[in-house]
């Protein structure tokens, strides 16, 4: 066996500290179990050691160029192409190995009783209570438009994760496609959730993934929870005698609205039916509420100022 701090674990036979490897000899040498003076530098050890040998990538270059040709790089001939020959340095931090495999803010508070004295786990071994930590939730923004609320549709969206293979231990970058079929009469915030579909990981339940929707802005109408909202441009003598306002639906219909009443600035008119479909009922809709913007004139003659007194002054 090669005598480096890979070798030098307490593993014979294999150059690999396999995962159950680890878990025996991380628990049996961590600091506030062993008190022995060594047993910070061997839990380092340890740890450095499975950090290097469950990479696959790592392992390779260890296995064919051993630990001086990892850390102080591997031969030029070998390495134009290759992300290692600088050199792999340890983060030095053996607790974040102990934690990512073990799971869990304090993981070793679910192995030892408080008398430091090791605790028997159940069938399952780390997958017993407590151990296994699901990552949190991944949030992303789903931005719709009112076309797509008022009719439906469908929507997909790809993602890469990290997925494990089958050796439990290494994983590989894959793309999913993930299909939202979006229900008309969803609001603003509907929740859209994919349980489990984040990166996979040794000892780690994966994420959900959640979509949040979010209405884009609309050129004419805005919407107010299942009813729409319209603004119409007006003159001032159409305010005063009467109009017509036309109105171009989200489902491409023209509605021409008759207005027969005095518009005042705070007017409204409201048109039943013709908002957003229900969501428990998508037959039946929200209601449309006209308000009005009344374009008064730049300039009056005298003439027309003064035919406008007669008119208007009792």
């Amino acid at each position: 066996h090669r005598r480096d701090v890979y070798s030098g674990t307490g593993v014979q036979g294999s150059p690999l500290l396999s995962p159950c490897s680890y878990r025996k000899l991380a628990l049996k040498n961590h600091p506030l179990k062993c008190k022995e003076p060594w047993a910070p530098k061997r839990f380092r050890q340890l740890a450095e050691a499975y950090d290097v040998l469950s990479d696959p990538m790592k392992k390779g270059i260890y296995d064919k160029f051993g630990e001086e040709g990892l850390k102080g790089g591997i031969p030029l001939e070998f390495g134009d192409e290759n992300p290692w020959a600088a050199g792999y340095v340890f983060h030095n931090n053996p607790d974040k190995v102990f934690r990512e495999f073990f799971g869990g803010d304090n993981p070793f508070a679910e192995f030892f009783a408080e008398d430091g004295s090791e605790l028997i786990l159940p069938f399952g071994g780390l997958r017993g209570r407590g151990a296994m930590k699901q990552d949190p939730p991944i949030v992303r923004d789903l931005y719709l438009s009112l076309e797509d609320l008022f009719y439906g549709c469908t929507r997909k969206i790809k993602i890469s994760r990290r997925v494990m293979n089958e050796d439990g231990q290494t994983s590989t970058i894959r793309d999913k496609i993930l299909v939202i079929d979006v229900q008309p009469g969803w609001k603003q915030g509907t929740r859209i959730t994919f349980e489990k579909e984040g990166d996979q990981g040794p000892n780690v339940i994966p994420a959900d993934i959640t979509f949040v929707v979010q209405e884009k802005v609309h050129p004419r109408f805005k919407r107010t929870n299942n009813d729409l909202i319209y603004v119409a441009t007006i003159l001032l003598a159409e305010a005063l005698t009467g109009c017509t306002v036309d109105v171009r639906t989200l489902d491409r219909r023209h509605l021409k609205i008759p207005i027969n009443d005095i518009v005042d600035p705070q007017y409204c008119k409201r048109v039943p039916g013709e908002g957003m479909p229900l969501l428990q009922d998508p037959r039946r809709k929200g209601d449309l509420f006209i308000y009005f913007n009344i374009r008064f004139p730049q300039k009056l003659t005298p003439e027309k100022k003064k035919l406008l007194t007669n008119a208007l002054l009792p």
